[in-house]
C-alpha cells in the first residue's frame, strides 16, 4: 500500500490529508510551528525533511493525530515535481515531513496547512536551485557547507580518536598497514584527490565496501572533500590494539573498544540508514519516530529481546527469560555460532517488526558479535533502554549517560534482574530516561548529523597529514551512479566560472 501512495505523491508531490480530528482546543495555524533544514535549498540530503509542531488555541502542545495537516510540495516552474513525500506523526503534537526529490529544480514551493489554512509563515520558498540527491554539484567552500548544514564546531569522540595520531605520512601508511593487516583482514584503502575517490581493497570479504562507496560519493556531490588518503577496516571488530608492541596506524572502523585505537565512524548500518531514506525496506531515524508503539501507560511490560546467537551472554539472557518469562522475553531468531547448543536454547522464533519491539516498556541492548547496532533506533523509540556494560561503543556513545538516557547492567547479566524491577518501581523515571534518550536520537543520529560527522572526520585527520596523499598503483577511481533519467547543471560551477572571468577582464 505504501508504495502505492508514494507513487501518487511523486508525481504531485502532495500528501492528501484529512482536516484536524481529536478532543479539546482546535489547532492554531498562527501558533503552530514549522522548521528545520529541510527548508534551506542549501541543505542537500538524500531525504530532506522538516518538523511541524501542533500547537492549539490555548497555547498547549497537542497530539492531533496523523491526519491533521495538508503538505504540498511544488516547483512551480515545472508541469510535474518528482518528489516522494511523507508526514510521520511522532504521537507527541510533532510530525516530521520528508521528502525525497528525484530531480533537480530552480525552486521550490512549499505548503502546510490545516483546514486549507497556511500554518506559521506556510508558504515556504526555496530560492533554487534545489538540487537532487544524484546532482554532483560540490560546495566548493567547505566552510559555508559546514555553516548552511549547522555543524558543530568540534565532536568530541574525533578529538579523542584522533588523539592518538599527532601527525600522518601517506607514504608511510600506504605501505605498512597492508603489510600488517591485509593479509588476514578485509580492508579498503582509499583516496580522495580532487574530489574524486579511489580504491584498492585488501582481503576477500570486501562486499561492505558499497557503505563507504556511498558515503564518499555522496559527500563528494555536496562539498569539496579534502585530500585525504585513509585506510577502512570492513570487518566487526577494531584492529589497531592500544597494547600493540608496533608503532600504531590509523584505521577507520565502524565500531571501536575501550582496547583499540581505531577511529571510529558511523555505523554501516547507520550510514545507510541516512543515505536510503525513503528508499529502504529496512530501519531508518525517521520512521522509527512514527513507529514507536503505543503510549507509555499501555506498553507491556515483559523485556524484550530478539536476535542471533552471536554472544555468550545472549544464551543467558536467553535462559534468564525461560526462568522469569513473565519478566523478559528473549529468544533467538538465527542460530550460527552456538549451533551445538541449539537444542538447548531453540528453538528458533520468527522475526517480528522492529516496530512491535516498543510495544513493550523495556528493550534490552546486549553485544552481538560488537556493540548491538541497534541502539540508535532503540534509543528513538518511546521505551526505556537496558544497556549492558560492554567494552564496545559506536561513534555518539560518549555522549551518553547512564540512567539518563539509558539504564545500565552489568556485562554478565547478573543485575539484569534488579535493573527492570528498579524500572518497574521507579516508573516515572524510567518514563523520563526513556524520554531524554528518545531526545538524544532525535537531536544526534539524523541523517545530517551523519553526513557532518563523516566529513568533520575526514577534514581533520586530513590536517594531520605530513605529505601529499596520492593515488596509489592498482587504484580505481570509484564512479559517481549515473542519473541519465534526471541530469542537473551544477549552477555553482557556472557561477564560479563567470567570477573567474570578470576577475581576468579587471
Amino acid at each position: 500500500m505504501f508504495s502505492i501512495w508514494l507513487f501518487c505523491c511523486l508525481i504531485s508531490g502532495t500528501i492528501p490529508v484529512l482536516t484536524v480530528s481529536g478532543g479539546g482546543s482546535q489547532l492554531s495555524p498562527q501558533k503552530s510551528l514549522v522548521w528545520g533544514p529541510g527548508l534551506s535549498a542549501d541543505v542537500v540530503l538524500p531525504a530532506r525533511y522538516f518538523y511541524v509542531q501542533a500547537v492549539d488555541s490555548e497555547g498547549f502542545t497537542s497530539s492531533p493525530g496523523e491526519n491533521a495537516f495538508q503538505v504540498k510540495i511544488l516547483a512551480p516552474d515545472e508541469q510535474f515535481t518528482r518528489i516522494g513525500v511523507q508526514l510521520l506523526d511522532r504521537k507527541d503534537g510533532s510530525f516530521i515531513v520528508r521528502y525525497r526529490m528525484y530531480a533537480s529544480y530552480k525552486s521550490l514551493k512549499i505548503e502546510v496547512k490545516v483546514k486549507e489554512e497556511h500554518i506559521a509563515k506556510s508558504p515556504y520558498i526555496l530560492k533554487g536551485p534545489v538540487y537532487h540527491e544524484n546532482c554532483d554539484c560540490p560546495q566548493e567552500d567547505s566552510s559555508i557547507w559546514l555553516e548552511d548544514m549547522s555543524c558543530p564546531q568540534t565532536i568530541p569522540q574525533i578529538q579523542i580518536d584522533l588523539a592518538h595520531f599527532p601527525t600522518v605520512d601517506p607514504e608511510k601508511i600506504a605501505e605498512e598497514i597492508p603489510e600488517r593487516f591485509g593479509h588476514r583482514q578485509s580492508l579498503c584503502h582509499y583516496t580522495i584527490k580532487d574530489n574524486k575517490v579511489y580504491i584498492k581493497t585488501h582481503g576477500e570479504h570486501v562486499g561492505f565496501r558499497i557503505f563507504m562507496d556511498a558515503i564518499l560519493l555522496s559527500l563528494t556531490r555536496k562539498v569539496k572533500m579534502p585530500d585525504v588518503e585513509f585506510f577502512v577496516n570492513l570487518g566487526d571488530w577494531p584492529l589497531e590494539k592500544k597494547k600493540s608492541t608496533q608503532n600504531i596506524h590509523p584505521i577507520f572502523s565502524w565500531c571501536g573498544s575501550t582496547d583499540s585505537k581505531d577511529i571510529v565512524m558511523p555505523t554501516y548500518d547507520l550510514t545507510d540508514s541516512a543515505l536510503e531514506t525513503m528508499g529502504r525496506v529496512s530501519l531508518d531515524m525517521m520512521s522509527v519516530q512514527a513507529n514507536t508503539g503505543p503510549p507509555w501507560e499501555d506498553k507491556n511490560t515483559t523485556a524484550i529481546w530478539r536476535g542471533r546467537d552471536s554472544r555468550k551472554e545472549r544464551l543467558e539472557l536467553v535462559k534468564l527469560s525461560r526462568k522469569h518469562p513473565d519478566v523478559i522475553d528473549a529468544a533467538f531468531t538465527n542460530f550460527f555460532f552456538f549451533k551445538h547448543d541449539e537444542s538447548l536454547y531453540g528453538p528458533i522464533v520468527k522475526h517480528i517488526s522492529f516496530f512491535d519491539f516498543f510495544k513493550h516498556k523495556y528493550q534490552i541492548n546486549i553485544d552481538g558479535t560488537v556493540a548491538a547496532y541497534r541502539l540508535p533506533y532503540l534509543l528513538a523509540g518511546n521505551s526505556v533502554v537496558l544497556k549492558q556494560d560492554s567494552i564496545y561503543y559506536e561513534h555518539f556513545y560518549n555522549q551518553l549517560q547512564p540512567w539518563k538516557h539509558y539504564i545500565p547492567f552489568k556485562n554478565d547479566l547478573s543485575d539484569l534482574l534488579e535493573k527492570l524491577q528498579w524500572a518497574k518501581d521507579h516508573d516515572e523515571e524510567a518514563k523520563n530516561i526513556a524520554k531524554t534518550g528518545q531526545e538524544f536520537a532525535r537531536n544526534n543520529l539524523m541523517g545530517d548529523h551523519i553526513f557532518c560527522y563523516y566529513f568533520k572526520l575526514f577534514q581533520e585527520y586530513a590536517s594531520l597529514q605530513i605529505s601529499e596523499p596520492n593515488i596509489r598503483d592498482d587504484m580505481e577511481k570509484v564512479e559517481q551512479p549515473d542519473d541519465d533519467l534526471f541530469p542537473c547543471t551544477c549552477h555553482r560551477k557556472q557561477v564560479q566560472y563567470r567570477q573567474l572571468n570578470l576577475i581576468l577582464k579587471c
